[in-house]
């Protein structure tokens, strides 16, 4: 506690002491502590809320001086939330994360009429459509604040969908009316965090007012392009480990059968690979009695496309100069006879 906090302690009657107390230990029981605005909100529905958030959260309100006390006292920065402590507010605690806090808050909020004085928190729409209205002064009403209606078929009809006042201006009195007579709620009615600190960090509404599913597909993306980022790099952790070895094993496989590398693990594809090349080159074999009986089934392969003139000249050059060469050869093999029988005169 500062000193400054310390003699302000002492100067406090008892019972403001004890209420001082009593916010300190409520400070210091939670992970999150944020400063909540609950000004509008009628007692009866801040006490529902307050029964709604039993169990996740806890609210406390108390008066704003001995607030700031409290905060005070504890400090290690959560004093920053005297900033915020301003008309009516009180002090929300949880053990929840703040992002999950401010969610918690906005959908535990509820539609309620807005009075006149009061100040548009969005558009006020008057939607198209029947109003259920019988014919009477209440046409004039609607066209005094600006919607566009008549009367039809026995009843007061909105002919369009009609802007009666826009966000940030000030509620009249006529339009209240018109508002509750229709049955139209504009404004929500809940707790509005103003600023939340937790494990040394100061948040604003703003920073957790967040798209949850769009963030979630987001993260969900990111891990995605990482892994196969790692995979591609053959980076091995413990999300790519097991794929990385399941290539590596492919790999390995391939290339034994490939190269013919005798393996148990191999064995069956090395027999498959050597089944298939033998049907191929039995399917090469005009006389099908010369086979195998269990070969004999195999189809010859269908016959090639007749070649054109060009082709064909090119076969006889090739075939010329194939046997050219054969006897070139036959007149080597001569030659080396020759030599030999040579030898043997000589040795004999």
């Amino acid at each position: 506690m500062s000193a400054e906090a310390e003699r302000k302690t002492e100067n406090l009657p008892e019972w403001k002491q004890v209420e001082v107390d009593a916010l300190v230990e409520v400070i210091e029981s939670y992970d999150s502590v944020g400063v909540v605005n609950i000004a509008g909100i009628p007692s009866r529905q801040l006490q529902d809320m307050r029964r709604d958030l039993h169990g996740s959260a806890e609210l406390r309100v108390s008066r704003n001086t001995l607030l700031a006390r409290a905060l005070d006292e504890v400090g290690d920065g959560i004093e920053e939330l005297t900033d915020h402590i301003e008309g009516q507010v009180g002090l929300i605690g949880t053990n929840d994360n703040p992002f999950g806090l401010y969610q918690q808050l906005e959908e535990s909020k509820t539609p309620a009429p807005i009075g006149a004085g009061e100040i548009a928190p969005n558009d006020i729409v008057i939607p198209e459509g029947d109003t259920g209205v019988d014919p009477g002064p209440f046409v004039g009403d609607l066209q005094t604040v600006g919607a566009s209606a008549r009367i039809q078929d026995g009843s007061i009809k909105v002919t369009e969908d009609s802007t009666v006042l826009e966000a940030g201006e000030e509620v009249s009195a006529d339009l209240s009316n018109v508002l509750n007579e229709l049955g139209i709620e504009p404004k929500e009615v809940g707790l509005d965090l103003r600023s939340v600190f937790s494990e040394g960090v100061m948040f604003a509404p703003e920073d957790l007012d967040i798209d949850v599913e769009q963030y979630r597909a987001d993260v969900e993306t990111a891990a995605a392009r990482a892994r196969n980022l790692a995979l591609n790099a053959e980076y091995p952790t413990s999300t790519t480990a097991p794929t990385l070895i399941a290539k590596a094993t492919g790999e390995a496989k391939s290339l034994g059968i490939q190269a013919s590398i005798e393996s148990p693990d191999l064995a069956g594809d090395l027999v498959s690979k050597a089944d298939g090349q033998v049907r191929a080159l039995a399917a090469q074999i005009d006389d099908t009695e010369a086979l195998p009986e269990e070969l004999q089934d195999v189809e010859a392969p269908a016959p090639a496309e007749e070649e054109t003139e060009e082709s064909d000249d090119e076969e006889t050059a090739d075939e010329t100069e194939d046997a050219d060469e054969d006897a070139a050869d036959d007149d080597d093999d001569d030659g080396d006879d020759d030599a030999a029988a040579g030898l043997g005169d000589m040795f004999g």
